[in-house]
């Protein structure tokens, strides 16, 4: 497989990049995103046969499975983030080992309805929250100890409704070549 192919299924949406400045209407299409990722990503996921969700979405890349559970557990680790970012100045986070939770036992076996469920409530908690900042905690940041880079409220929005539509796209690729 050629690099340029490679690089399509690992980034079918492209790199998130943040756009200067960030509006409103980018704000609110992000938490749409987010809003409506969980049910999206249900009614693609759960027709899958347990091979189907074993099939991994590139080559040397995440089963369907681990990718339901990676971005669960991504998602929960920004609604934290967030959550430090609103009661804490400026917080440094803690990044987790995301490649060695996608070897976990859990995330290689356990039933995708429940990193289902738990995106759902997740998600519902999050959308809820975001509905409800205002333009200055948008504005609050966090520190992220990899790089000591900064981010807003808002960039991470945006970042996570990006990350959704990333890990989707692959799901939905997969879903299109092999056709399911």
């Amino acid at each position: 497989m050629e690099t340029q192919d490679l690089e399509q299924l690992r980034y079918p949406i492209g790199k998130y990049e943040i756009p200067e400045p960030i509006t409103e209407n980018h704000l609110t299409e992000w938490i749409d995103i987010l809003e409506h990722l969980p049910s999206r990503l249900e009614a693609m996921v759960t027709p899958l046969s347990e091979g189907q969700l074993e099939t991994p979405y590139r080559p040397e890349g995440w089963t369907v499975r681990q990718l339901v559970h990676h971005i669960s557990d991504s998602h929960h680790h920004s609604y934290i983030r967030f959550k430090w970012a609103l009661t804490e100045d400026n917080p440094l986070i803690k990044p987790y080992l995301e490649k060695e939770w996608s070897k976990l036992f859990d995330a290689k076996t356990a039933p995708i309805q429940m990193s289902l469920d738990h995106l759902k409530a997740v998600h519902a908690k999050l959308v809820h929250l975001l509905k409800g900042l205002s333009t200055e905690e948008l504005q609050r940041t966090f520190r992220h100890p990899e790089d000591n880079s900064q981010s807003t409220l808002a960039e991470n929005v945006g970042r996570y409704a990006w990350h959704g539509s990333h890990h989707f796209a692959h799901i939905e690729n997969l879903i299109k070549r092999k056709g399911w």
